[in-house]
């Protein structure tokens, strides 16, 4: 007999038209109607960061909280009470604090972040070796006959795997459930926080028909004006276009326009799909010309840079600095390295070559650096008889790791980062 309904803190099966669990009367019922055959999923972890600054300081779990920059930079993501005054992830701190001003603002700690999302990365490898992360805190999985392994149907190892991830790790999650990624990642916005919705195949035209055409992936500000000028405003209306037409009107984007508004998403659960780069990148409180304090800047963020990399097991061949004048322009240089690299000094010697082509005068209001063309550490900074420095950084970096490991990162401090 299929599964219809089932309580989400218990897993106890539960009736259609149930209000609340015969056995420990939760309200958290998850119910669809083709909640068996259902496998594809999308994970989102709950206001990331903030929730787990608030696990980590239970003073913070009633109070609105950002973490984000200064005044200058921007909101990284915010906590759900945040959420209720207007504040939204990427919006300038300025106004979030206006909209917020009780907030409490805490400085992102990438380190921390990254290994909780490394912990939450393994516990969804435990359900299937089919994980597609999309970044630090969200993931598809495909759970397509694992129903023998777990004892269970996908929906319901779903469901235990947020109440473990809640017990364990000490964040909440949202999940969503379908027969295609476009969906499954639809559905897991559908109920946030702690949320768990599935979309199914019976369903999927008409819940669709209603949605603004922004709601289909890679639909973004300048192509929705387009389509709403040429009278497509909802999905609806781009099934009134057969394919070709679409198609010749917005070329590959078209297929897609077609495809994604029937609910028809052919795309796999790729596994391989990891972190495509590694940076850091800060905002100043006021803008900044000159070459020495940019410089020392730059160092600081070549050590977070090489801290996060390490952290993830990952080194990068491709330095690429980033810039933001004052007048918001972004000027973006990149060096490829004979060798990849997790080395503060490496990437940061890299960055200051660009970086003082860059500094002309211009004033910044933000620099960052970044690695890219990923691979793994057993391939980073091999021993060089030309550049002996290589074989020495390995050997101070690590030293300098293992200090601030055991006696915390004030520990060691490089002297670039002293005032002159």
């Amino acid at each position: 007999m299929a599964l219809l309904a089932f309580c989400r803190d218990c897993f106890t099966e539960a009736g259609p038209a149930s209000a609340r669990c015969r056995a420990c009367g939760s309200p958290r019922l998850a119910r669809h109607a083709e909640l068996s055959a259902l496998s594809i999923a999308h994970v989102d972890c709950d206001a990331f960061y903030a929730t787990i600054e608030k696990r980590d300081d239970p003073s913070l779990v009633d109070r609105p909280l950002i973490v984000g920059g200064g005044k200058r930079g921007v909101v990284s993501t915010c906590c759900y009470i945040a959420r209720i005054h207007g504040v939204r992830s990427a919006m300038p701190m300025f106004k979030a604090l206006a909209l917020c001003p009780e907030a409490v603002v805490i400085k992102p700690n990438m380190e921390k972040y990254v290994r909780v999302g490394r912990d939450v990365r393994e516990a969804m490898r435990a359900l299937t070796p089919l994980v597609e992360p999309l970044s630090i805190d969200e993931a598809f999985l495909d759970l397509t006959g694992t129903e023998r392994l777990h004892g269970a149907p996908p929906a319901v190892v779903l469901a235990k795997f947020a109440r473990g991830v809640e017990r364990d790790i000490g964040i909440t999650i949202s999940a969503g459930l379908s027969y295609n990624k476009f969906l499954a990642k639809i559905a897991s916005d559908m109920d946030k926080p702690r949320g768990f919705a599935a979309i199914g195949k019976a369903e999927a035209l008409e819940f669709l028909g209603s949605k603004p055409v922004s709601l289909i992936w890679g639909v973004g500000k300048a192509l929705q004006e387009t389509l709403e000028r040429d009278g497509l405003k909802r999905i609806a209306d781009l099934r009134r276009l057969d394919e070709s037409e679409l198609m010749r009107r917005y070329g590959a984007m078209g297929l897609r326009l077609s495809r994604l508004s029937r609910g028809i998403d052919e795309r796999k659960v790729e596994p391989d799909g990891e972190t495509k780069s590694v940076s850091a990148e800060t905002t100043f409180e006021t803008d900044i010309r000159h070459a020495r304090t940019l410089e020392k800047i730059l160092f600081r963020l070549a050590e977070k840079v090489s801290a996060r990399a390490k952290a993830q097991q990952l080194a990068g061949r491709i330095v690429t600095l980033k810039l933001k004048s004052a007048d918001f322009r972004i000027r973006t240089r990149s060096r490829s390295l004979a060798s990849p690299t997790v080395l503060a000094a490496r990437i940061f010697e890299a960055g200051r070559d660009m970086l003082m082509r860059e500094a002309d005068g211009t004033a910044y209001r933000l620099i960052g650096i970044g690695i890219s063309e990923l691979t793994g550490l057993d391939k980073a900074d091999p021993s060089d008889l030309v550049d002996g420095s290589i074989a020495h950084n390995v050997k101070v970096e690590g030293a300098v790791d293992a200090l601030r490991a055991k006696f915390g990162k004030a520990a060691v401090v490089k002297g670039i980062t002293f005032d002159d």
